[in-house]
C-alpha cells in the first residue's frame, strides 16, 4: 500500500535479563520500550527483538506482530544498526561502545554480526562498510545533508577531505559537518548535540555555560552544511544521575529525537523545559511531534533514539510481517 511505504519499521532491542550489566535497570527499559511502542504512529511501525525470557512480556503488552524472537547482545541498536533507512548502509560498530580496546571491538563486532544476521535472514539487503562509526554518530536528513562528531576522523585516521569523500562513497551524503562532540572522551557521539527534525531543518543545543564552545559548534555546522537552516533549542542536560560513567547522560537533551519520514518522537523528561522544547519543534516542522517519556532510562545515556533503529517499511516487509 502506497500510504505504508511511506512509514518506517522501528527496531528496539530488549535486554538480556541475566546480563548483569542491565540487570538493575531492566525493569525500566522494558517500561520503556512498551510505552515508546504504543506512541509510535501509523504509517510507521514498531518491532521488538527480544530472548525468549522477554518476548511474552512484550507480547503481552503490545500484541504477538510487535515481537519478534531475536534475541540481540545489547540494547543500543542504533549504534549498531544501519546508518539509516536511506541508505541502508552498516558501517564497523566501534569498541567505545562496548568498553574500548581490542576485546571492546571483538565484543562491537560480535554484537553487529548477530543484528545483521536477523537482518539479513529477514531479506533486508544490507551493504556493508569497513568504516568504523557509530549510528549515534551520525544525524542525517535523508536529502544529503550529515553531521558527525570528529570522532570519526580519529577513528579512521581520515582527513575531512577523506573523510567526506569516504561517506559519499559509502552513503551518498553530498554535505557533511564535523563537529567537535559537548563531551570528550568515550562514544562521543553527534545525536546528543544536534538533531535534523526535516530536511535541510537542523535543531542545536544551547549552551549557555560555555559560549566559546557554543561559537565554534555553529561555527563548523555553517562550513560544513552552507544549505541548511540552523535552529536552537534548549539544553537541559542533567548529569546529576549518570548509571555509566563512561557514557555520561542523555537526560534533558531533546536533540536524541527519533525523526522519521512523518513524525519526530521527542525526549520528554518530567520537567519544566519539556513544554518549550515541544513548541520549539512544533513550530519548525509539519510533522507529527510525539512526546516520548524518557526520564526512566536517559540517565543510562540515552532513550528515544539512541534505543531504536529504522528501516524503510518497503525495505522490510518479511521483518515485519510476521
Amino acid at each position: 500500500m502506497a500510504g505504508e511505504t511511506e512509514g518506517q519499521l522501528i527496531l528496539l532491542a530488549a535486554p538480556i535479563l541475566d546480563d548483569p550489566y542491565y540487570a538493575s535497570e531492566a525493569e525500566a527499559i522494558i517500561d520503556f520500550h512498551i510505552a515508546f511502542a504504543r506512541s509510535i504512529a501509523a504509517p510507521d511501525r514498531v518491532l521488538i527483538l527480544a530472548g525468549k525470557d522477554t518476548a511474552d512480556t512484550y507480547a503481552d503488552a503490545l500484541g504477538p506482530e510487535h515481537v519478534r524472537v531475536a534475541p540481540m547482545e545489547d540494547i543500543w541498536v542504533r549504534d549498531f544498526g544501519i546508518m539509516d533507512a536511506a541508505s541502508n548502509v552498516m558501517t564497523r560498530y566501534t569498541a567505545a561502545g562496548q568498553g574500548g580496546g581490542a576485546k571492546g571491538q571483538r565484543d562491537a563486532d560480535a554484537v553487529q554480526e548477530t543484528h545483521a544476521g536477523v537482518l539479513e535472514e529477514a531479506g533486508v539487503t544490507l551493504f556493508g562498510s569497513d568504516l568504523l562509526n557509530d549510528g549515534g554518530n551520525w544525524v542525517y536528513d535523508g536529502a544529503g545533508h550529515a553531521v558527525v562528531s570528529t570522532k570519526f576522523l580519529a577513528d579512521n585516521n581520515m582527513t575531512e577531505a577523506d573523510a567526506r569523500a569516504a561517506l559519499h562513497l559509502a552513503t551518498g551524503v553530498s554535505a557533511i559537518a564535523f563537529i567537535e562532540a559537548d563531551e570528550q572522551g568515550g562514544l562521543e557521539h553527534a545525536d546528543g548535540v544536534v538533531s535534523f527534525i526535516d530536511e535541510g531543518v537542523l535543531l542545536v543545543n544551547t549552551y549557555d555555560d560555555d559560549p566559546d564552545y557554543e561559537r565554534k559548534l555553529h561555527a563548523d555546522l555553517k562550513r560544513g552544511l552552507p544549505d541548511v537552516s540552523i535552529h536552537t533549542i534548549v539544553n537541559a542536560y542533567d548529569g546529576s544521575e549518570i548509571y555509566d560513567s563512561r557514557f555520561g547522560s542523555a537526560c534533558g537533551l531533546y536533540t536524541n529525537a527519533l525523526v522519521t519520514r512523518h513524525a519526530v518522537y521527542l525526549p520528554q523528561f518530567g520537567i519544566a523545559e519539556d513544554e518549550q522544547a515541544l513548541a520549539t519543534v512544533k513550530a519548525l516542522t509539519d510533522k507529527q511531534v510525539i512526546p516520548v517519556s524518557s526520564q526512566g532510562v536517559c540517565h543510562m545515556g540515552g532513550g528515544v533514539r539512541c534505543m531504536s533503529s529504522q528501516i524503510n517499511l518497503e525495505n522490510a516487509a518479511f521483518l515485519h510481517r510476521q
